[in-house]
């Protein structure tokens, strides 16, 4: 029987898979269930990619189809769209994750400092409501209320003065793009900060306490303990969202779109849909589509290592 380095026995328990399965059989077939939904969806369409070397029709198949070699690809990169919806994409997805991935730290730890239990719950509610709308609806809505002449915001402001006609909110497209990133922070906002909110209750109560009775104030508490000790959990999702800045969400997109922001509403869902699927050229969607991928990777990997190199875990 081995020894400790106290020199007590300790006891090798030898669990065999069999044993393990017998004994825990439903947790393992809860597990198994979307372990197969993610094989069937993200692993099984991967022979499917072969058509990115392929004039793809789907009426011959794949072995009817030409093979073209990177004719795809030179196609695509010579385009002067994809590379507007490059771009836009590019542009888009960084001010995004600049403008929206401070916005869950911040409510994080104002909620953390509330000390009226109720109305923390309650707000917590009304943040993270909006991750449940679906774009649609939310398009919607602000469509009705952001109108230049008969939408509540710009009614509101020429009655108090601010303004003397309406501001074109979402049928302008620098005013759209403001709208457009402020909009995607609102309903994103909520998801994230319950994230933190639970890394926050992992940090040791015994470190707040020995940091009042030292005579920290809550600023300085706050800045020596409740920010590092979120620190792992906000370098995590921030190498999540750099693995999707090649991304775009083709509901966000139609939700807002219109004749006059074309020229910012362009990215790369709209050039996929619109010049693939739409068109029957899914070699280029499934090209455009796996370069995407190759660069997300890439940067996740990038940004996995600088983290590394920093002090963090990472991911990998």
């Amino acid at each position: 029987m081995a020894k400790s380095k106290s020199g007590a026995p300790q006891v090798q328990v030898h669990t065999t898979w069999k044993k393990a399965i017998r004994r825990d059989w439903q947790l393992y077939l809860l597990v198994l269930v979307p372990v197969i939904l993610v094989c069937v969806f993200s692993y099984a369409a991967y022979p499917g990619l072969r058509m990115v070397f392929m004039d793809y029709k789907p009426a011959k198949g794949y072995d009817g189809s030409e093979w073209v070699g990177l004719e795809i690809f030179q196609k695509i990169f010579g385009d002067r769209d994809f590379a507007r919806a490059l771009r836009n994409s590019l542009v888009f997805n960084f001010l995004d994750l600049l403008v929206g991935f401070p916005v869950p730290i911040i409510l994080a730890l104002m909620l953390n400092e509330l000390r009226f239990p109720r109305f923390k719950k309650v707000t917590q509610t009304i943040l993270y409501l909006p991750h449940f709308l679906s774009w649609v609806i939310v398009g919607s809505v602000a469509y009705q209320i952001f109108k230049p002449e008969s939408g509540l915001v710009n009614i509101v402001l020429m009655n108090m003065g601010w303004i003397e006609q309406g501001i074109p909110f979402l049928t302008e497209k620098w005013h759209w793009a403001v709208s457009y990133l402020l909009i995607g922070v609102w309903q994103g906002m909520g998801w994230g900060t319950i994230i933190y909110l639970a890394a926050i209750t992992g940090i040791s109560g015994e470190l707040y306490e020995a940091a009042m009775i030292d005579g920290a104030g809550r600023w300085k508490r706050m800045w020596y303990i409740t920010i590092p000790g979120i620190k792992g959990t906000a370098v995590t999702l921030l190498i999540m969202n750099l693995g999707r800045v090649m991304n775009s969400n083709l509901e966000r997109l139609q939700a807002f779109a219109n004749t006059q922001v074309r020229d910012f509403q362009y990215q790369l869902a709209v050039f996929i849909y619109e010049k693939g699927l739409n068109s029957g050229k899914f070699s280029e969607a499934t090209a455009v589509g796996l370069f995407q991928s190759l660069v997300g990777l890439i940067l996740v990997l990038a940004a996995d290592k600088v983290a590394k190199a920093l002090g963090e875990e990472g991911l990998i």
